[in-house]
């Protein structure tokens, strides 16, 4: 392959004949590998398979064809082809998910990566199969959810990681593309410095003087907030509108309240019920167990301290949860044996009663919920509000350069368009389009002519 690359160099023909057979050998290589991956661990086995592709064939370039231009431009397009395959025409292609999967294991307390500077290098290959995703906004979705959860639950491996991602991240799409992910980090870290102040307020308000007084000695229990700016964190209000709150939680979460009003006048805050946890100790069995469980698993578990045995209607109407919410949370205490009931199937009268033969093999764990898998319903409803999404950052992009230019070819404005939202994704013609349309009705736009457009002041 060199000696022939080394006669067809001077011929246009020979190259460009040579690099497309090599293109289309590793689009067709690299399409029988993905498609035969197993399904365990896809996101670790998808990436790391895409990342030996781009090796083995970078190597050849540089080896065989002197890292000529055309050739490296050919193992673009053929990764990008790779990367992007879609597997149905109208579902988008799986590698956003599965490359902000394959971050998140790396990033999570429990990834096996032992060293900072192998976690960076791991990271920093990722790199390489974003630059080839086509809709790195969803990426970006998948991303912020799983963030989310690491930074609320406390699961990051290494802060500094987290934030050496987020910069190669906003180096390649720029602020805008990061801004909610940066927000998100700068929460948490004033989360911290309120949890300080709250403890201070504390002191002055129960008069302590003692010194290095801790939140567990002054309220009982031990308590740690995060105060998160509701616009950017992918979170959904809890949809238990009537849930009521152990006695126990009830004084700290009106004093923090009190406290934070004091802090931040016309502010409101609302409690995420459904994302906190609770470390609970259990005292009743033979040897103490400290286990981590939801919120709404806490309040089950509580009743029972100062009840033998309930029934499920019981349940509900000292937690006023909805029936289905109730049930989804005490059958994953019942499935850990935590909690015993009479019945195979939950009903309202079925007896529900502490375990005090439990047994684990650990002192410490986690009880997690019963999830559901995601249902073709939501999978569709999480494909219109990106495509709600798309339509705004597109409407901003046409406002942005017809202010700039106020008047504009058709033509022109669609590709000036797509050259600047291809940092996120690559916008159909016909959805620009469309936006172009909704502008013109907002009077955003008007037609000049046939095939211009000019903007409004």
């Amino acid at each position: 392959l060199r000696n022939m690359y080394k006669l067809l160099k001077p011929t246009h023909i020979g190259i460009t004949y040579m690099v497309e057979q090599l293109r289309e050998h590793m689009s067709r290589t690299g399409h029988e590998r993905i498609q035969s991956l197993p399904g365990d661990n896809l996101s670790t086995t998808f990436v790391e398979t895409l990342l030996e592709i781009h090796t083995k064939y970078t190597d050849i370039i540089r080896q065989t064809f002197a890292n000529d231009s055309e050739f490296i431009s050919a193992l673009d397009k053929a990764c990008a082809t790779i990367i992007n395959m879609k597997n149905e025409n109208r579902l988008p292609s799986k590698a956003p998910e599965l490359l902000a999967h394959y971050c998140d294991s790396l990033l999570r307390k429990s990834s096996k990566t032992t060293t900072e500077s192998e976690l960076e290098e791991k990271l920093l290959k990722t790199i390489i199969i974003f630059n080839y995703l086509d809709d790195k906004d969803y990426f970006q979705r998948f991303y912020q959810k799983m963030l989310a959860r690491r930074l609320i639950n406390q699961q990051s491996s290494s802060m500094d990681a987290e934030e050496f991602l987020l910069t190669k991240l906003k180096e390649k799409c720029g602020y805008e593309f990061t801004g909610k992910l940066t927000r998100m980090f700068q929460d948490t870290k004033v989360s911290e410095d309120l949890n300080i102040k709250f403890l201070d307020y504390l002191k002055s308000e129960t008069k302590s003087r003692v010194q290095n007084q801790t939140i567990t000695a002054l309220l009982g229990l031990d308590f740690y907030i995060y105060v998160l700016q509701a616009n950017s964190w992918p979170v959904s209000q809890p949809a238990e509108k009537t849930f009521l709150i152990p006695q126990l939680l009830e004084r700290p979460m009106r004093m923090f309240e009190s406290f934070y009003n004091k802090q931040y006048n016309g502010r409101k805050l609302c409690w995420m019920y459904n994302l906190s946890n609770a470390d609970i100790r259990m005292s009743h069995l033979d040897r103490p167990y400290f286990v981590t469980m939801n919120t709404y698993q806490m309040t089950i578990l509580l009743m029972f301290n100062d009840h033998q045995k309930l029934t499920l209607n019981e349940l509900e109407e000292a937690t006023k949860l909805n029936i289905k919410e109730l049930e989804k949370h005490l059958s994953s205490l019942i499935d850990n044996k935590i909690l015993l009931s009479n019945t195979t199937d939950l009903t309202l009268n079925s007896i529900i009663s502490i375990n005090y033969e439990f047994k684990n093999k650990r002192t410490k764990f986690k009880i997690s919920t019963v999830t559901q898998k995601e249902t073709t319903q939501d999978a569709e409803i999480s494909q219109n509000a990106i495509d709600d999404d798309r339509k705004f950052y597109l409407q901003a992009i046409v406002v942005r350069i017809m202010k700039s230019r106020k008047t504009l070819k058709h033509n022109l404005l669609i590709d000036e368009v797509i050259t600047q939202s291809k940092q996120r994704f690559t916008p159909s013609i016909s959805l620009i389009k469309k936006c172009i349309e909704i502008l013109i009705d907002k009077q955003y736009l008007e037609r000049h002519s046939a095939d211009e457009y000019r903007y409004i002041t």
